[in-house]
């Protein structure tokens, strides 16, 4: 069912009034339901692009993202019930290497295919707006992964995020929370290295992490041939994609991810659409290797990316380990949202192509243990330098001195608070109330100035209510 804007603000009133009643004068109810930075409008030309695509304001969406790539795609369910592209937004900044998040700390994005609920929404993040990942999931647990607040957000600062500008954010969230107010309840984000195209398989054909790559293709084509949200399930340690119980079949399957998979099939045409897909883009791979397409390096430190659009517009800006353009177009454009004054770019990365050896132009990539980063090598420019053994997280810490070893640097990230890495991290953060009663609004992205500065405290902790949007929309359920 589809309410009206007054409507729903009339309901939200009533939850309000009735929660006051119930548990006395509740300030952090109410600071939700007066947040104008969460309750921003879809901007009205996204909502013409979405009447353009056949689309409703409160269908589903689904979210991409690609890390060589830089890019956050979101989807949404158009009235035939496909999925269609309905915006591209360029990735300010992400944090760590090529690869799935390992450990605690690690600085990693993470890799996969994750659930967004309603409860993962953080409309009072100190990073604008957020929602969080889902990390880890059911397949990185069995594998002993680690990892907390793993966060999409906006202020253009990750530790192991994935971080957009606020005015972006503010777009996606209020995406989310229509599609939430729809009847969604959670939409889907796949997480990927790159571009599952052939050749970008051809150029990281050596990479360690191939095996995992390659069963997020099978999700990827899954999606590609479908333009249906793909059902996630895991056992064995491994992703399964639109499983279905074997015919006759009376019970519903059980999903284990460290147990055996139980007898499952794929309904014919996803997989005979999924397999043709597949057979053709490996005869591509083939003939691409066989023509001695150069191969990506690895080693590339943990500095992470930024879409060239950003780069473009920062002194000396690097894009890392994100693919750059050379198009003297970017000058001339304008920045999707503002770049604070404290952001910090990529180190400038090794992560070129080399020609193969004469001997090294097979798909077989060499016997390596998988990649992960080391603690020693935590300088990643001033925003990095300020991680707290919770990489990557929507919180925030300060890393002492760095010991002579990395085992010295483990533990005293583990047990010795220090100060911030940056002046302005040390500014205390404004009263809850006064945030609450005005929160700093940003423009739509199609209307934001590129050379505007950020009031946002970057590196300040975030405020984790309980009262999430999980209780608001829970309103409306």
């Amino acid at each position: 069912m589809t309410r009206t804007p007054p409507l729903r603000a009339l309901l939200a009133s009533a939850s309000i009034a009735t929660s006051v009643v119930l548990a006395g004068c509740n300030s952090d109810q109410m600071s939700l339901a007066t947040n104008a930075k969460a309750n921003q409008p879809v901007p009205p030309k996204l909502v013409a692009a979405m009447q353009d695509k056949n689309m409703d304001l409160q269908s589903p969406i689904l979210v991409r993202l690609f890390k060589q790539e830089a890019e956050l795609e979101v989807w949404k369910q158009d009235r035939s019930g496909v999925f269609q592209l309905l915006k591209t937004y360029p990735i300010c900044r992400w944090s760590g290497d090529l690869g799935p998040k390992i450990r605690e700390g690690d600085r990693q994005a993470p890799e996969g295919f994750y659930s967004i609920s309603p409860a993962q929404m953080n409309p009072q993040s100190a990073y604008y707006l957020s929602f969080n990942t889902g990390y880890p999931n059911a397949f990185d647990k069995s594998l002993g992964r680690t990892g907390s607040q793993l966060m999409v957000h906006g202020d253009c600062s990750s530790r192991g995020c994935y971080a957009m500008t606020d005015e972006q954010i503010a777009e996606i969230y209020a995406l989310g929370r229509e599609s939430f107010f729809g009847g969604q309840r959670a939409f889907q984000l796949q997480a990927y290295p790159f571009k599952m195209t052939p050749v970008n398989f051809a150029k990281h054909r050596n990479n360690p992490n191939m095996p995992f790559w390659k069963m997020l293709k099978e999700g990827n084509d899954h999606f590609e041939v479908t333009r249906q949200e793909p059902k996630v399930d895991f056992c064995e340690h491994k992703y399964v994609f639109d499983a279905t119980p074997l015919p006759g079949g009376n019970r519903p399957l059980q999903f284990n991810a460290s147990a055996k998979c139980p007898a499952y099939t794929v309904a014919a045409d996803i997989a005979d659409a999924v397999r043709q897909k597949d057979q053709k883009d490996q005869i591509q791979i083939a003939e691409l290797v066989s023509k001695g397409t150069p191969v990506a390096r690895m080693r590339t430190g943990i500095d992470g990316g930024m879409n060239q659009i950003f780069a473009s517009k920062i002194p000396d800006g690097s894009t890392g380990l994100s693919e750059s353009s050379d198009s003297a177009t970017l000058a001339m454009e304008r920045a999707p949202g503002t770049i604070p004054p404290t952001v910090n770019p990529p180190r400038p990365s090794d992560n070129l192509l080399r020609a193969p050896e004469a001997t090294a132009v097979a798909a077989t990539p060499t016997p390596a243990s998988p990649r992960v980063a080391s603690a020693s090598k935590d300088d990643i420019g001033g925003l990095l330098s300020g991680m707290s053994h919770k990489g990557g997280s929507d919180t925030t810490s300060s890393t002492p001195a760095t010991p002579s070893s990395p085992s010295q640097v483990t533990s005293a990230r583990r047990n010795e608070p220090s100060a911030p890495p940056r002046p302005h991290a040390a500014v205390p953060k404004p009263a809850e109330p006064r945030q609450a009663a005005k929160p700093q609004l940003k423009p739509s992205v199609d209307s934001s100035a590129s050379a505007q500065s950020s009031n946002t405290i970057s590196g300040a902790a975030p405020v984790v209510s309980s009262n999430n949007f999980d209780n608001r929309f829970s309103a409306f359920r």
